[in-house]
C-alpha cells in the first residue's frame, strides 16, 4: 500500500480526476465570474450547493485510481464548498422572538386551497404572507384566515395577514408592466396583476415595514437557455423600493424566484440579511415541495435580529412554508 501511493506514480495517475477537481474548485470559487448570457450564471447559482456533490464522486475515483494529485487537488473545491456553505449545515437558531412571520407562495393550481388555509392558521404565525392568490381563492383564504387574523390585505395577487394592526399599505410598483404602453395603464387596471406590496404592522416595539413580493417567473427556453429578464428587472425595482423605505426595521417576504446566492437578487441581499442564513437549520429548501432542491421562497430583514428560521409543513402548494421568528 505504501509503494503505491509512493514515487511518481500516483501523481501522474487520473489526470482527468484531476482536472475536474480543479475545474470544480474554480466554478465555485468564481461563480461570480460565470457569463450570465442565457442565465447560464443565475442558473448555476441557483444549484450551487449542489456542486458539493461532486466532490465525495471525484473522492472516490480518485481513491479508486490512486490518484494523488486527483485527492491533492480536491482540497480546492472542499475548501472553497465549506466556506461558502459549512455554516449553513448546523443548527443557527436561538429561543425567543417578539414576532413570528411566515411567507407562502399558495400556488395558483392549489386544489385545496381551505385546507391549506387551515394548515397556516394554525402555524402560529402573528404576520403571514401569501403571493399568487388567484381571484377563486382569495374569498377562501380571507375565510379560512379571518379568525385567526383580524387584519389583512390583498392587492392583486399577494397579501397580508397579520394579528396587529395594518396601515400604509400600498402596492409596490416592481415593473411587472414593462414596455412602451405600461405608463398608459390606469392603476386600477394594474391591480389585478400586482405582485408586491408594503404595509405597516404595529408592534408592541414600534412600526415594522413589510414588504410582501413574487417575482417574475424563470423559465428554461429552447434555443436561449435560462430566462430570467422578468425576474431581474423585478429584483431591482423592488431593491429600489427597499433602499428607499424610510422605516429601518423592515422585513421582506416573497417568493423570490431566486436562492440568495443568485446575482440577480444582489440589489436586495446586499441591503437586507437572510433569516435563514443567520437563524436557520441546513439551507431550508422550499421548492419542488414534494422534493425541494432551492431555496426560492425568502425572509430578509433589515434593523431586527431573526432568533429562528424554518420550513413549514408543505400544502397543497408546489412550494413550502417559510416562517421565522423575530427580536429585536
Amino acid at each position: 500500500m505504501v509503494r503505491a501511493w509512493s514515487g511518481p506514480g500516483p501523481w501522474r495517475r487520473g489526470p482527468l480526476l484531476t482536472v475536474s477537481a480543479l475545474l470544480l474548485g474554480l466554478l465555485l470559487l468564481l461563480h461570480g465570474r460565470i457569463t450570465d448570457r442565457g442565465g447560464l450564471g443565475s442558473l448555476v447559482e441557483t444549484f450551487l450547493p449542489w456542486f458539493g456533490l461532486f466532490v465525495p464522486v471525484l473522492l472516490a475515483g480518485a481513491v479508486w485510481r490512486r490518484s494523488a494529485s486527483a485527492t491533492v487537488a480536491l482540497l480546492l473545491p472542499a475548501t472553497v464548498w465549506l466556506s461558502l456553505f459549512g455554516g449553513l449545515l448546523g443548527d443557527r437558531s436561538h429561543a425567543g422572538g417578539d414576532l413570528v412571520v411566515a411567507g407562502h407562495n399558495v400556488g395558483a393550481d392549489n386544489p385545496d386551497p381551505a385546507g391549506t388555509a387551515r394548515d397556516l392558521a394554525a402555524s402560529g404565525a402573528d404576520v403571514l404572507a401569501l403571493e399568487e392568490i388567484t381571484a377563486q381563492a382569495r374569498p377562501v383564504y380571507e375565510k379560512g384566515l379571518a379568525k385567526a387574523y383580524p387584519h389583512h390585505t390583498v392587492l392583486g395577487t399577494v397579501g397580508l395577514w397579520s394579528r396587529l394592526p395594518l396601515s400604509d399599505v400600498r402596492p409596490v410598483d416592481t415593473e411587472t408592466d414593462y414596455g412602451p404602453l405600461a405608463e398608459t395603464r390606469a392603476a386600477a387596471d394594474r391591480l389585478p396583476s400586482n405582485r408586491a406590496l408594503r404595509a405597516t404592522v404595529a408592534t408592541g416595539r414600534g412600526p415594522l415595514a413589510v414588504y410582501v413580493a413574487h417575482l417574475g417567473s424563470v423559465r428554461v427556453m429552447p434555443g436561449t437557455g435560462f430566462w430570467t429578464s422578468s425576474r431581474d428587472r423585478n429584483a431591482q425595482a423592488l431593491a429600489r423600493a427597499v433602499a428607499a423605505e424610510p422605516n429601518r426595521r423592515v422585513v421582506l417576504l416573497g417568493d423570490l424566484n431566486g436562492t440568495t446566492d443568485d446575482r440577480a437578487l444582489a440589489g436586495l441581499t446586499a441591503r437586507l440579511r437572510s433569516a435563514q442564513d443567520e437563524a436557520g437549520k441546513g439551507f431550508g429548501f422550499t421548492w419542488p415541495a414534494t422534493f425541494p432542491v432551492a431555496r426560492i421562497d425568502q425572509i430578509l430583514v433589515r434593523g431586527v435580529r431573526p432568533a429562528s428560521a424554518w420550513v413549514l409543513p408543505p400544502t397543497g402548494s408546489d412550494h413550502r412554508p417559510v416562517a421565522a421568528a423575530l427580536t429585536w
